[in-house]
């Protein structure tokens, strides 16, 4: 199985739990919202690290924190990509690969 595929799966069982737990219907509307949120912390995460936000947590503490958030992030995409069945390793190789040739 592939590493990605193992994310992926991975990520589907832990929004099972949360959908489950907080009885949440992933729509479109949550598939993008998660997304949205998301990029909503990781970017409030990266401008702590980066001396652009009011924190009082050490260095070690806030890259930690924006390395979960890139997770949440990915494990988001992945759930919304598995949802809409894109084969996120052929679109990237279609997307971009044509840029090396």
């Amino acid at each position: 199985m592939s590493e990605l595929k193992e994310l992926s799966d991975l990520s589907q069982q832990v929004s099972d739990l949360y959908a489950a737990r907080f009885g949440i219907e992933r729509d479109a509307t949550w598939h993008l919202a998660k997304l949205t949120e998301e990029l909503g912390e990781l970017q409030a995460a990266y401008l702590k690290m980066a001396g652009q936000g009011r924190t009082t947590s050490c260095p070690a503490d806030l890259r930690r924190a924006m390395e979960d958030e890139v997770a949440d992030m990915f494990a988001q995409l992945l759930l919304f990509a598995d949802w809409q069945e894109i084969d996120l390793k052929e679109a990237l190789r279609r997307k971009w690969a044509p840029y090396l040739k």
